[in-house]
Formats: structure tokens, C-alpha cells, sequence
């Protein structure tokens, strides 16, 4: 009996390994750590990486989540799946001296980005005391929505495909555009013909006169008012058109979007059909940009996730439920593709741990925002200590690549991290752009890395991926940075980065409001 019962304990223990190592996507070393290979860090690597210890898992669920994708793209109606990739449009330097400039510029463009999204208290000066821009200023009013100061040509945001036009017209009007996820944002926009002034894209520029269900929205529609002004902060202006040749007046509703980086997009606020995976929605209103200039690279537009009435979600809401769900991929290859998901279906996820849900807070001041409360937090399962814990109204971005915390909590997390990385001694390497805490890890393969654990309020928490902890800034490993950064001010807020999303099932549940997270392998190519 005695040694049945060993071989059961045995089995069992194995068992929980074999699901500990699923759901850290690493080398596990407890839930605390994990064992990194940093060739997974390496930006533009073309080949898929995986742990060595997870390949069954790996290949297992990507069979199983193959026939989950396929069920769920059958129930349109209650969800779809869309494919999401990194928005890396060219490739990434292998030259060390062009990468290091590459990634310079992203880190620069990421702080300007979440420069942007500080609204309140101090962020309206800049840390000599001085007033901030007139735009920043304008943003603290509420007459901008700081969306895309991050968003440019090399940077690591993510992309998705939508149709958009169609309706049965003889010309094709529905084409394929590669559009900027972005949780920040409410108003989806493309450029379109004629476009005056438009920055190059890949993707064929949206033609509004090839959609026979395309279709100017009037100025007296809520969606010209109430509607624009609190998706953009700016109410819609009024045109008349036509009425040469015979033909009649109309009138048109114009939409302005300015963001704080001098990036704009304006045009005419429209409603056509969209195809979202293996769905359509009718009547969908949207910007059709006829001017637009700034950092969006080569993409068509933008995908607005936000909160208010025109954003997709609520836009989407009598089909999908006001629920949304994606899972960012780790690697930079453009074959590695994560998942987009609209509706509750769980069926398309293929989470290694439960969802585990914590409350979404709303922010007057902030409409477009998803907040949450983060109550404590562990680096390498050591509880760190620090006035900013506990701090209300963390934010949760897609938008924005590294994470931001509060000045108190960034040095103690940078502290703890310190003592256990360093305890492994890897020597010291200067900082990157806005990233102090660097190491040189030149020849070694793999290192055991300490994960930060956010505690969230309701009991929740959210482990940072191994991929998540550290950022490469040199190819040759010997400027391997700790991919978090610190605010300037204590009172600001901090942000949730995409950076260290991945490899997680995040949910958005607006009706519930709640927000969930899940450990999950996402490179699904």
C-alpha cells in the first residue's frame, strides 16, 4: 500500500510540473522565476522560439487550439478570432551600431507615448518645472486623446487585419488594411481616397466610391455630437458638398483627431460594412481620413478598443457582448502570430492557468481608459515594499510598450531585482535610452530570471512572462536592460505595458467590468 501511494504522489507531482512549465512558458524554477533563452530576446529572429521543457505542451495545444479557432470562427454571431502580429514593417538591423539606433528611436517614441497619457496633477510640467507644451496642455483639458505618441514606423505595437467596404457594389471597395490595435484609442480610422495629405502605407488606400453600403454620416446624427465628442474630445464640424452638375447638396459630418506628438488624422466621419475575422458588421462608424500625418508607420489606420459609444467594442456590443480578449506573442519574427478575440467565447483561448479577474475602473476624466487597482507586488516571490503600492488607477495599455511604474515602487523592484540577477553575476552594463537597470550577459545562453508579480485588487495577480523581464538592447547580449522604467512623479500614473502583457490572456469584460489574465503560450504560427 505504502508504495502505491508513493507512486501515486509520484505521478501526481510530475503532473504539476509538466502544468507549472506550461503556464510559464520558461524553464520554471518555481512560479517565482524562470529559465530565459535569450536568443527568444533577439529582436527580428526569424525562427519560432520555444522553452525547451514546454515542447509537448506547445504542441499539444496548438493542435487543440487549431480546432477551437475553427469552431469559433463557425459562431459568428456570438465571437471571432483575428490574427494579431507585431507592427515591424521593415526589418530590424542585424548592424549593431543601426540596431542600437533602431531601438533608440522605440524607446523614444514609447516615452512619448506615455508622456501622453498623463493627464493629471504634474504631468502638466516637465521635471524642471516648467509648463508643458500647449498640447500637453490641451490633452490635461480633455480637448486631446493621447493615443499614438508611441505608435511609428519601429516600434512593438501590434497589428491587425480588417475589410472594410464591399456592400455589393460591381468595384471592388472591400480591401484588406493592416490597422494599429490600440486600447487607448476609440475612433477606428483608415485613410482614404482622395486623400490630400497621407503618409505611405502598404496596404491599398480605402476607396469609399467602390462600397455601395458606404455612407457619409449627417451632421445631425448623436454620433456627429455627443458621440465624436467624447470618443476625440472635439464634436464633429459641418460641411455641404455637392450640388454642381445637377447633382444634390449634401451635408457631411468632419471628424478632427490632434495628438500631442503633432500627429492628426481628419476626414469624414462614415459608417460601411467591416469584416473582423470571420465576421461582418453593417453600419460600422469609423474615420475615413482624408488628411492624416504622424507616426502610425506603414499601416492604414487605427483599431479603437476603447470604452465610449464609437469605439469597436461598444460599437459591436449587441454581437460580441462588450467582451474582448487578446494574447500579445513574444517573439519579433513575422511569422509569429498572437490572437485577437471579440465576444466571451472562451473556447479560442488556450490559457495555462485559470483567469483569474480583478475590477476595471473608470475614469471620468479618462473615458476612453481601462484602469485597475494594483495592491502589492513580488519579484521572484519577495514581497517589495513601497509607498506607490496600492496606488488607484493603473493602467492597462496596448498602446504603450514599457511599463511605467510610480518612482518608489520602480526602485524597489528594480532593487529586489538587482539582488537576486545580481546574485547570479552577471557584471553591470550602462543604461539604454530610458532603461538604468543593464547587464552584460555576453556568452550565456540562458539565465534564470526573477518575475515580477503584480497583486490586484479582488485577490488577482498577473506574472510577468520571462520575456517580459528583460530587453536586449545589444545583439551580442552585453546590454540586456530591465525592460521596466520609472515615472517622474510619484502621482502620475502608471502603466501597464505591452511589453509585459505577453504571453497572457488579457480579457476585457466592459459589461462585467472586470479585466482578467491568464498565462498563455501565444505564438500561434
Amino acid at each position: 500500500m505504502d508504495g502505491r501511494l508513493l507512486l501515486l504522489l509520484h505521478v501526481l507531482a510530475l503532473l504539476l510540473l509538466a502544468v507549472v512549465v506550461a503556464a510559464g512558458g520558461g524553464a520554471v524554477v518555481g512560479r517565482d522565476s524562470a529559465v530565459l533563452q535569450l536568443r527568444e530576446l533577439q529582436w527580428g529572429s526569424s525562427g519560432q522560439v520555444r522553452y525547451s521543457q514546454s515542447k509537448h505542451f506547445e504542441k499539444k495545444m496548438t493542435g487543440e487550439h487549431k480546432k477551437a479557432a475553427a469552431a469559433a470562427r463557425t459562431r459568428t454571431r456570438s465571437t471571432t478570432v483575428l490574427e494579431l502580429k507585431h507592427h515591424s514593417l521593415t526589418a530590424i538591423p542585424d548592424h549593431p551600431a543601426a540596431q542600437e539606433t533602431y531601438l533608440r528611436r522605440l524607446l523614444a517614441a514609447d516615452e512619448a507615448r506615455a508622456n501622453s497619457l498623463q493627464l493629471r496633477n504634474k504631468a502638466a510640467f516637465t521635471q524642471s518645472g516648467k509648463k508643458a507644451t500647449a498640447a500637453a496642455a490641451a490633452a490635461a483639458a480633455g480637448a486631446e486623446v493621447p493615443l499614438t505618441s508611441g505608435i511609428r514606423f519601429q516600434t512593438l505595437n501590434y497589428v491587425t487585419t480588417i475589410a472594410l467596404g464591399g456592400g455589393g457594389s460591381s468595384r471592388a471597395g472591400a480591401g484588406n488594411l493592416t490597422v494599429i490595435v490600440d486600447t487607448g484609442s476609440d475612433l477606428t480610422w483608415v485613410q482614404c481616397k482622395p486623400c490630400s495629405v497621407c503618409y505611405a502605407q502598404r496596404d491599398p488606400l480605402f476607396d469609399p466610391s467602390g462600397s455601395a453600403s458606404y455612407a457619409a454620416v449627417p451632421c445631425n446624427a448623436s454620433a456627429c455630437e455627443a458621440s465624436l465628442k467624447a470618443a476625440t474630445g472635439v464634436p464633429g464640424s459641418c460641411a455641404t458638398v455637392g450640388g454642381g452638375g445637377g447633382g444634390g447638396k449634401s451635408e457631411r459630418c468632419y471628424y478632427s483627431l490632434a495628438y500631442g506628438d503633432g500627429s492628426f488624422s481628419r476626414g469624414v466621419l462614415a459608417t460601411d460594412t467591416v469584416a473582423l475575422g470571420g465576421a461582418s458588421v453593417d453600419g460600422f462608424v469609423f474615420g475615413c481620413g482624408l488628411s492624416n500625418r504622424g507616426l502610425f508607420g506603414g499601416t492604414a489606420g487605427l483599431m479603437g478598443l476603447g470604452r465610449t459609444e464609437l469605439s469597436l467594442v461598444s460599437q459591436t456590443a449587441p454581437r460580441f457582448g462588450g467582451v474582448f480578449s487578446y494574447c500579445l506573442p513574444a517573439a519579433t519574427s513575422g511569422d509569429a502570430a498572437g490572437s485577437l478575440s471579440l465576444g466571451g467565447d472562451t473556447s479560442s483561448y488556450r490559457n495555462a492557468t485559470p483567469v483569474s479577474y480583478t475590477r476595471m475602473i473608470a475614469d471620468p476624466a479618462q473615458p476612453p481608459f481601462y484602469f485597475m487597482n494594483v495592491t502589492g507586488a513580488s519579484v521572484g516571490g519577495a514581497a517589495v515594499a513601497a509607498a506607490g503600492l496600492g496606488a488607484a488607477n493603473v493602467l492597462l495599455d496596448s498602446g504603450t510598450v514599457i511599463t511605467r511604474l510610480a518612482p518608489s515602487v520602480y526602485r524597489a523592484v528594480r532593487a529586489e531585482f538587482a539582488r537576486q540577477f545580481g546574485a547570479e553575476r552577471y557584471p553591470a552594463a550602462p543604461p539604454f535610452s530610458l532603461l538604468d537597470a543593464c547587464y552584460n550577459l555576453t556568452g550565456h545562453d540562458e539565465v534564470k530570471v526573477p518575475l515580477l508579480t503584480l497583486r490586484l485588487e479582488g485577490g488577482a495577480d498577473m506574472t510577468v512572462d520571462a520575456a517580459g523581464m528583460l530587453f536586449m538592447a545589444r545583439k551580442d547580449g552585453s546590454q540586456v536592460c530591465l525592460a521596466m522604467a520609472s515615472l517622474s512623479f510619484e502621482d502620475q500614473t502608471p502603466i501597464i505595458g505591452n511589453y509585459q502583457q505577453k504571453n497572457k490572456r488579457v480579457v476585457y469584460d466592459t459589461v462585467g467590468s472586470r479585466l482578467g489574465f491568464a498565462d498563455e503560450d501565444c505564438s500561434y504560427a
